[in-house]
């Protein structure tokens, strides 16, 4: 019967290779515990990983998935004006929001700055590398906003003002990698951001 004639499908093996492997990585990591340090378990699954996939298995360059200083200069401007707007919001977001000071204030601690790098690290080349080079180059703009979706959802369990915010944030980061041909400003901005959150929930007496 026609209704259960299905057009045939052609599927870009890359792109389901990228989207499975990186959905697999984000479960693992959900589920295990491989180190004593969480933030080298992740700099493993999403930065060594996925460099071993783009160059063995994609035989691609890692910095054509962004990983090179690119536009520097506009990285630099957008950086810096990024963080000048969003900084004070987050500043009364934070102390505003008990559920955020009351999830990040544990965080805080000597090394602080060296724990949210690499936390970030990995996590902000799947993202920002692997996810939006990949997903831009084969479903042009709308990729910026696919690629936020599986940022977002990993958010889930971290306090809600915040998860909501990921979608749009996930967007900008994306915006941005693409803009300057980087996900290195995307990982300045998203560990400054973070450093500065826990500094402000752990500075918080409410």
């Amino acid at each position: 019967m026609k209704f259960l004639h299905l057009p045939e499908l052609h599927f870009n093996w890359k792109i389901v290779t990228i989207t499975v492997i990186s959905t697999l990585l984000l479960i693992i990591d959900r589920y295990n515990v491989f180190t004593l340090w969480k933030p080298l378990d992740r700099t493993i699954l999403y930065l060594f990983i996925p460099l071993a996939l783009i160059m063995v298995v994609l035989r691609e360059h890692p910095r054509d998935y962004g990983l090179q200083l690119g536009d520097w200069k506009a990285g630099i401007v957008i950086t810096g004006g990024t963080l000048l707007v969003i900084l004070p919001v987050l500043w009364l977001l934070v102390r505003g929001d008990g559920s955020m000071r009351w999830y990040y204030r544990s965080m805080i601690g000597p090394g602080l700055p060296v724990f949210t790098f690499f936390d970030l690290l990995g996590w902000e080349f799947l993202f920002r590398g692997l996810l939006t080079f990949s997903y831009v180059r084969s479903f042009g703009a709308d990729g910026l906003w696919l690629q936020a979706v599986p940022f977002a959802i990993a958010h889930i369990s971290k306090p809600e003002l915040e998860t909501l915010s990921t979608i749009f944030g996930g967007f900008v980061f994306g915006w941005i990698a693409w803009r300057t041909k980087s996900f290195l400003y995307p990982l300045l901005i998203h560990w400054v951001i973070f450093t500065f959150v826990v500094m402000v929930a752990g500075g918080s007496n409410g």
